[in-house]
């Protein structure tokens, strides 16, 4: 009887705790949705260059939509840390590394490129557009990190691990492809719809693993594997 008033009395606490991961996954489902949304409509109504030019010249100093864009990226950040709350406990390094992508993808929203968002070795580039450049790149690593991190977590529920596998498994070739297009053949449709591509996958990701996560009951249905 004590052992199990001493349960009773730990439940509430882990009840409590479980209802606040769940509402974290909610929130940021919505958040990737609505982020994702956000920086569409900047790139489809912005004027940029279409498939040959980055997402992120919807954002730069002068564009109409660059408020749009921002608030998209910032929605995104936002959904980052949401999902690394939300992940289950005993989940130690993924979370950390989607707080990395999110700070760095706040970054990459607040420091905007100049027109064209240059890039080297082919490009001219300033400050801003190094530190933009190296943000985005620095969150797209952190990110698709965190996928590989929960597909080989013990502590994660099954359905977490079998989207970051999966998710992991196109995005690899995917980032590697970008980083040896920019170096090789630079500005152009091939990294465009590549980069396109990247970040379409990280946000089915996001919003398929806050999903999975705000409807899990129970955070730890593999216990017997730790």
């Amino acid at each position: 009887m004590a052992e199990r008033g001493r349960a009773g009395t730990t439940s509430a606490p882990g009840i409590r705790a479980d209802v606040a991961r769940r509402v974290a996954a909610s929130v940021a489902a919505g958040c990737t949705l609505a982020g994702a949304v956000a920086v569409t409509v900047a790139v489809l109504a912005g004027p940029g260059p279409g498939l040959t030019g980055y997402v992120s010249e919807a954002g730069i100093a002068g564009s109409g939509h660059a408020a749009t864009y921002r608030i998209g990226v910032l929605a995104l950040a936002g959904a980052l840390l949401l999902v690394a709350a939300a992940l289950p406990p005993g989940v130690r390094v993924a979370p950390a590394l989607l707080a990395v992508g999110a700070v760095c993808t706040a970054v990459s929203g607040a420091v905007t490129c100049s027109e064209g968002c240059p890039l080297p070795p082919f490009e001219r580039t300033t400050v801003a557009d190094l530190v933009h450049g190296g943000a985005s790149i620095a969150a797209t690593a952190a990110v698709v990190l965190a996928m590989a991190a929960l597909a080989v977590s013990g502590a994660g529920t099954r359905a977490v691990r079998r989207l970051a596998a999966g998710a992991v498994t196109v995005a690899l070739p995917l980032c590697a492809t970008v980083g040896l297009a920019m170096l090789i053949v630079g500005r152009g449709a091939l990294v465009g719809v590549l980069e396109r591509l990247v970040l379409a996958l990280t946000v089915l990701w996001g919003v398929a693993t806050a999903t999975a996560l705000a409807l899990c009951k129970d955070p730890h249905p593999d216990r017997s594997l730790r």
